[in-house]
């Protein structure tokens, strides 16, 4: 399986209402130092609607600049519409919506 293929594989899990970080993913693909390949991954998602790469954020609840499917705008509508909390200052609320599978990884 390509690198790319497990990352679009464990952004699949991620569930509604939950995200995950850039090194999160890269953690269970078992390259833990390739946050950005996860990036360059996600934006080349051939899957859209099938991987939910809306749910994937940097470690510190920002939202993605270049978001591919229509900007970080969208990213938030998104990601709002599917419950998830935002501070006053536009981040993803990590500590009530960060996605903790059973693999070892937490979050930041």
């Amino acid at each position: 399986m390509s690198f790319n293929d497990k990352v679009y594989e464990f952004v699949r899990q991620i569930p509604e209402g939950k995200v995950a970080s850039y090194g999160q993913i890269a953690f269970m693909t078992g390259s833990w130092r390739a946050s950005r390949a996860v990036g360059y991954a996600l934006h080349r998602n051939p899957y859209q609607g099938k991987v939910p790469c809306h749910r994937v954020v940097f470690k510190d609840g920002r939202l993605a600049t270049g978001f591919v499917f229509g900007g970080k705008d969208v990213q938030r509508q998104l990601l709002e519409s599917e419950g998830v909390e935002f501070t006053a200052d536009g981040r993803v609320a990590m500590d009530k919506c960060c996605w903790q599978p059973d693999q070892g990884c937490c979050c930041p």
